[in-house]
């Protein structure tokens, strides 16, 4: 398919309804044998970079648990997928905004002159990449749409190229062949010209340093960690995966509706229904959905797990009963008795955190229910040295959850939040107006350092490499495949 035609047929895609619409990190059985469309990490805030600060950064990420040596082919995005960012400016739980990327792959079959006869090589690259490519063997480009209230799609022009084309990186082959990533991804931060937009924006797509901190495996092994110990005494399991993002800088303006500036934010991906790729009756089944972290790994049951990354938003009064009466709490109380108390049902508390918005927070004006990150645009960025890592619950209220930026750990706010430390001041807990566990500073034990080297506690040494940028894209360098230099070990 051509790259008009195909852009034509991305953008309708999204104004269309799915077929039964078929995450993060691999929360649910199907998604976990789809790590190409498996929707991480959500991110929104606004930019705190000098001189944006009128506009919101919106980062979704894709391909978890990146292993930065993961050759030869290493982590491109499906050319066969539609990865979407959409925007909720009315608060009723619908796109009103849908920015729809579609990705293409040039092979060109580089070869090499093998005892007389011209043989293709086994490798991505036969040379040191710089920004022109030309000894990548595979290259991966994308277009980029939007439609606005499901109606029909328009281009996004990339005015840094004078077209319509984008590129992605290669990923962080190693040191010898690409010496300066920092530098080199630079290249593919492109200003983009939205319809509808008066100002411009940026985009960015390609491999980052994993920003999400979590005590992964022990979490999942029964909390096998104190849960009330230091929250920066476990090694992060992530500080050594990368990542892949898809990253937006747009003006408020262009986001925003009217008099109401919340706005609600969520990522899906979907692919073709078996059997319709590649024909005019093309039906697309959507695979992945996320809005807030971890709603689908530790607050839907199993049973419909796959049937909320199927899952719209406007349907959301399905999935009810996993907020106002969750498990976690009761989880946590038969492993650790007295020191993890259950909180009282219905959890209003939860449903204003998750569904609803908080009132003078980051509610909409007129708030249908529905599981969104949502983002009060009207509140000032905090600066990064000033960020506090547990957003709201520390005072920073242009923190989590009203959005997230890469610095929020949002493992330990979600922790303290299903356990009571916001009931009666957001919402009550059955008839509990205070928290029932008295502010006990639930934690997983991995602490993120901040966006600057002033946030960086090299005591925390497990911890000391999780930093990230204070300029777009935000989330840091991916780790180098070799991290030896172009000579070899020590260059």
């Amino acid at each position: 398919m051509n790259r008009p035609a195909k852009l034509a047929v991305a953008i309708a895609a999204a104004s269309m309804p799915l077929l039964s619409l078929a995450s993060s990190h691999r929360e649910a059985p199907t998604i976990a044998g789809l790590p190409r469309v498996d929707g991480t990490d959500l991110y929104m805030f606004r930019s705190y970079e000098p001189g944006r600060q009128g506009y919101v950064t919106i980062i979704a990420n894709y391909v978890p648990l990146q292993d930065p040596g993961g050759g030869p082919n290493f982590y491109q995005l499906d050319p066969n997928a539609l990865y979407l960012i959409n925007i909720d400016n009315k608060g009723q739980a619908q796109a009103n905004l849908s920015f729809v990327f579609a990705f293409s792959n040039v092979t060109k079959n580089l070869a090499v002159n093998a005892g007389g006869q011209n043989v293709p090589i086994p490798l991505i690259n036969d040379g040191p990449v710089d920004k022109a490519g030309k000894n990548l063997n595979v290259q991966q480009s994308y277009i980029l749409g939007v439609t606005r209230n499901y109606s029909d799609g328009q281009t996004v022009a990339n005015v840094t190229l004078g077209n319509n084309n984008f590129y992605k990186p290669a990923d962080n082959i190693g040191e010898k062949s690409i010496a300066n990533y920092a530098d080199y991804a630079g290249n593919f931060i492109y200003e983009i010209a939205v319809p509808g937009c008066a100002t411009t924006g940026r985009v960015f797509v390609g491999q980052r340093k994993e920003g999400f901190v979590v005590n992964l495996g022990e979490i999942f092994d029964l909390v096998n960690t104190n849960p009330v110990g230091p929250r920066n005494g476990e090694p992060n399991n992530l500080s050594h995966k990368n990542i892949t993002s898809i990253a937006l800088e747009l003006p408020i303006s262009c986001l925003a509706s009217g008099a109401d500036p919340v706005i609600g934010a969520w990522t899906t991906a979907l692919l073709p229904k078996p059997g319709t790729a590649g024909t005019n009756n093309v039906v697309w089944q959507q695979m992945s959905r996320l809005g807030n972290p971890l709603i689908n790994e530790v607050i839907i049951g199993l049973p419909d797990k796959d049937n909320f990354n199927n899952s719209s938003p406007l349907d959301d009064a399905q999935f009810l009963t996993y907020v106002t009466n969750p498990t976690l709490p009761v989880l946590l109380n038969v492993l650790f008795g007295n020191a993890a108390m259950v909180p009282g049902t219905p959890r209003n508390d939860l449903v204003a955190a998750f569904l609803t918005g908080v009132k003078g927070l980051n509610q909409p004006l007129n708030p249908r229910p529905a599981e969104l990150l949502r983002l009060n645009t009207s509140i000032a960025p905090t600066a990064p040295a000033a960020q506090k890592d547990l957003g709201v619950l520390a005072g920073d209220l242009a923190g989590f959850p009203n959005g997230r930026r890469p610095y929020d750990d949002v493992v330990d706010i979600e922790l303290r939040v299903a356990m009571g430390a916001l009931c009666g001041k957001i919402g009550n807990c059955g008839s509990q107006t205070s928290d029932p566990n008295n502010g006990a500073p639930y934690t997983d034990g991995s602490e993120a350092a901040g966006p600057d080297a002033s946030h960086v506690t090299l005591g925390g040494a497990v911890n000391a490499g999780d930093t990230y940028l204070d300029t777009f894209p935000y989330l840091n360098t991916p780790l180098p495949g070799s991290p030896n230099g172009p000579n070899g070990v020590g260059s």
